[in-house]
């Protein structure tokens, strides 16, 4: 029996010629944007793409411009033969893996950047890292036209920063967000998890799991700066070498929430620690 194949394109000619021949169908098209190296997280995203619409894109792009240059571009996991056989697992309709020259012209000199909810956290620590998000993710939305595209919650500011920039640019595409994709243990699927020893794996585990001790503790009246330290202080005790934050913030606008017991808001958990060489993040909906 034939294994089943996705369809490739790797031109944005190619990908509005298939898409436009989908809509002019009346078919509904979901975008599920990605950096490759897919696991049972990405696929999470495509099936949700399938609930919502007839036919899905994934995209396969390594994105230089959200790396800075001492960040893990070079090492960033790749593997379009595996990520096609994935995808193809699924049934996803298309695999959009554009070069970088496709993606970026010579001469491209065009940003998208913003300010809000882009500035703390994943936007302190990695000043480059949402200009490059919010400029590669207008690009792909203007190249496919889908009806809507897929994100995950498991890189939660990410998603908040995408759905500012749909809005604030009036881009008629619908932005849907989907649950983080959890190893047994607790631990959020990321390609970047393939980076840990054995031993860090094990160790790993101790990071949802402080997050979710300070989340049980905020909900239930806490203070937030306490249910904070005692995270730091869990992971660093696990083996953490660093953590760059464990912040409660609001779950819309991620404005800081606290220091004292919180009443009234729709609070958010983010964390972003180092074990090894691996930098881990993660969040969770507090209550």
């Amino acid at each position: 029996m034939t294994a089943p194949t996705v369809k490739i394109v790797r031109t944005v000619a190619e990908l509005r010629a298939q898409v436009g021949a989908w809509k002019a169908a009346g078919e509904r098209v979901a975008l599920i944007p990605t950096m490759g190296a897919l696991h049972e997280g990405h696929l999470s995203l495509v099936r949700l793409g399938q609930k919502r619409a007839r036919r899905t894109v994934a995209s396969v792009f390594v994105n230089p411009r959200q790396f800075a240059p001492h960040e893990d571009f070079d090492a960033y996991p790749r593997g379009e033969a595996r990520d096609a056989e994935l995808l193809a697992s699924v049934g996803c309709d298309l695999m959009f893996a554009p070069d970088v020259a496709e993606m970026y012209a010579p001469g491209f000199s065009t940003t998208v950047n913003l300010t809000g909810v882009s500035e703390p956290l994943e936007g302190a620590a990695r000043p480059l890292f949402f200009g490059g998000v919010a400029t590669v993710v207008t690009k792909l939305l203007n190249q496919a036209q889908p009806d809507l595209a897929v994100f995950g919650e498991k890189d939660y500011q990410q998603l908040q920063v995408i759905k500012r920039v749909v809005r604030d640019l009036d881009i008629p595409v619908e932005i849907v967000g989907a649950p983080t994709a959890r190893a047994d243990d607790g631990l959020a699927l990321s390609s970047r998890n393939a980076y840990l020893s054995p031993e860090e794996r094990a160790a790993a585990v101790a990071l949802p799991d402080a997050m979710k001790a300070a989340a049980k503790a905020v909900a239930e009246g806490g203070r937030v700066d306490e249910a904070e330290a005692r995270a730091v202080a869990a992971l660093t005790a696990a083996g953490f070498r660093q953590v760059d934050y464990v912040d409660v913030r609001d779950a819309d606008d991620l404005s800081r929430l606290g220091p004292g017991p919180i009443t009234g808001a729709k609070g958010r958990i983010l964390v972003a620690a180092w074990l090894g060489k691996t930098r881990l993040i993660d969040n969770m909906a507090v209550g």
